[in-house]
């Protein structure tokens, strides 16, 4: 069970930086990992307090999370040798740090610029271009210093998405009692308790969130990293991620054009949630709320590309059992269930 030894939320946290890496002990070389935009916006004055607290930097560029760029990444890791990374950035940025410090066993600090989706805490991380468009196993960061006012500086649609991914964990954990009933799955009753808390305390706070308040983005950055920590307990993706999830991926595969990850998951959990027999409407307002996508034209993908990725979500992890997959409703069927739910006309 992996789980971060610090996490600091809150506005201008990033100047405590010093003190959390004293108190960690790290030491000697570090190496911070971020774009071009990210290192103006946060990175250099990371690199900044690092020096100050003793330590030598270096820089190293993410372009993407394709298999290419990060073996090269991989490469610069060995070549340079550092004690500990730090990624500084969204999701694609995190997630390469992960998975580098991850393949050559050095630690790693997350300081997320945006909070897209829950990747900024968990210990799985998504390979762009791979056979498998689904996370895979990490491993956790050693400290989150999460600073609400960098974060706030990023585009709104970043905070919409983050919501709808959290608001995703209610079709997840249902998922995950489905497959514990049916298949005799590991359930684990805590990480999808905090996975439960996490969505229910970004619905209930979604008035909060909507007036772009520093407490609305708190509660949000709070809710994204206990599901980063439900991860961590449950061993897998399974208390955050399950047939919303899978949804989601599929559509990726069949519409270039897709939507950012939170939202489609949103979306995903609206049809799942139908399909589960609960609350769906409640989960549809509270995205409409907070100014999410509740349509396929809204998402900007095709009607068609809706019913086709919840036809086909199934084969993305045949070995996830989740609702779509005790269901296999046929093409007619999720015409059906996207009308019923107002996803399409």
């Amino acid at each position: 069970m992996q789980l971060p030894r610090e996490v600091i939320v809150g506005k201008s946290v990033l100047n405590r930086l010093p003190e959390v890496v004293k108190r960690l002990g790290v030491y000697g070389k570090a190496l911070v990992l971020s774009d071009v935009q990210c290192n103006e916006i946060a990175g250099k004055t990371v690199s900044n307090l690092l020096e100050e607290a003793g330590l030598s930097t270096e820089f190293l560029l993410i372009k993407s999370m394709s298999v290419d760029d990060l073996i090269t990444v991989e490469e610069q890791i060995k070549k340079r040798k550092p004690q500990v990374l730090f990624g500084v950035g969204g999701g694609t940025i995190i997630d390469a740090t992960k998975l580098s410090s991850a393949g050559q066993n050095v630690p790693f600090i997350s300081i997320p610029t945006t909070v897209s989706h829950d990747g900024i805490a968990s210990p799985l991380a998504s390979i762009k271009g791979s056979d498998k468009p689904y996370s895979i196993l990490a491993q956790a960061p050693l400290a989150i210093v999460a600073d609400t006012e960098i974060i706030s500086r990023a585009p709104w649609r970043f905070v919409i998405s983050g919501c709808g991914d959290v608001i995703s964990k209610f079709t997840a954990v249902k998922d995950w009692k489905l497959a514990r009933l049916e298949k005799g799955e590991y359930y684990g009753g805590y990480a999808a308790s905090l996975a439960l808390m996490s969505a229910k305390l970004v619905t209930e706070s979604a008035d909060l969130i909507v007036q772009k308040s520093d407490e609305g983005l708190r509660v949000l950055l709070e809710a994204l990293i206990s599901c980063g920590v439900a991860m961590s307990i449950a061993g897998s993706s399974r208390p955050c991620s399950g047939s919303e999830h899978l949804f989601s991926h599929a559509l990726d595969l069949i519409s270039s054009n897709h939507a950012l990850h939170g939202e489609q998951c949103g979306v995903g959990a609206i049809l799942t949630s139908f399909l589960h027999g609960s609350n769906w409407q409640k989960i549809k307002s509270t995205l409409r709320k907070i100014g999410a996508p509740i349509t396929a034209n809204e998402l900007g993908v095709k009607e068609t590309d809706v019913i086709e990725a919840l036809q086909t979500a199934t084969k993305i992890r045949p070995e996830r059992y989740t609702i779509l997959h005790k269901l296999n409703l046929n093409f007619d069927a999720c015409k059906t269930v996207a009308r019923a739910t107002g996803i399409i006309t």
